[in-house]
């Protein structure tokens, strides 16, 4: 499970760390050239923000695959995929991105 939320507090982190969440991200922050995303995440396909948003509603990868009908290794593709065009492989980063870009909500 992943936590988004708009302000960085240790002792809420702390506390959600404790329930399950095993990512924390704080949106509204940006690192490097403004917009430095925006191309990137354009390229985006259509199934690869559906798989995105399954993502930052918390899905692993085989839920996100019963819930949109595809395999485990396909949504994995998918994953290598958005990884490569916005830049990085941590999931919890890929959804911020996401949500400031508006790729997803």
């Amino acid at each position: 499970m992943m936590l988004v939320s708009a302000r960085h507090d240790a002792l809420g982190v702390r506390a959600a760390m404790l329930t399950g969440i095993r990512s924390y991200v704080v949106t509204g922050n940006t690192w490097g050239h403004p917009g430095a995303h925006s191309q990137r995440a354009r390229k985006l396909t259509d199934r690869e923000i559906e798989v995105l948003q399954s993502v930052a509603n918390g899905m692993s990868n085989k839920d996100i695959g019963a819930y949109l009908g595809l395999s485990a290794l396909t949504v994995k593709s998918h994953m290598a995929r958005i990884s490569r065009k916005l830049g990085t492989g941590d999931r919890a980063k890929l959804v911020a991105i996401g949500m400031r870009e508006g790729i997803i909500s």
